[in-house]
């Protein structure tokens, strides 16, 4: 009787060891590999990176259509940008103009 009690404390003690053993490896595992781990930090800031690019760019491009619209303001029209456009809506070419195709995107 003694022999089994002492064999139930033993494998107590193992099976508390080896259930805490699996708590950590499987936390270990999701720090790595998890949604929020070490992995998925890198692609994050991957991604930060490639947005704050998107972002330089599209800043950039507003600043130009901005100055586009500043200059057909009814304040100050500029010349050129108000031929330029009723050219444009009209589909109108002079017959000295210079046209020059571009491919649709």
């Amino acid at each position: 009787m003694v022999s089994r009690a002492r064999l139930k404390a033993i494998l107590t003690g193992i099976a508390l060891y080896a259930i805490a053993a699996a708590f950590i490896a499987y936390f270990g595992v999701n720090a790595y590999t998890g949604k929020y781990g070490l992995n998925a930090q890198a692609e994050l800031d991957q991604e930060i990176a490639s947005l704050s690019a998107e972002l330089a760019n599209l800043k950039a491009e507003r600043t130009r259509q901005e100055h586009r619209v500043s200059l057909l303001r009814s304040d100050r029209v500029d010349p050129d940008m108000l031929d330029e456009q009723a050219r444009y809506q009209l589909g109108y070419a002079g017959p000295h103009d210079l046209i020059r195709m571009m491919p649709s995107n």
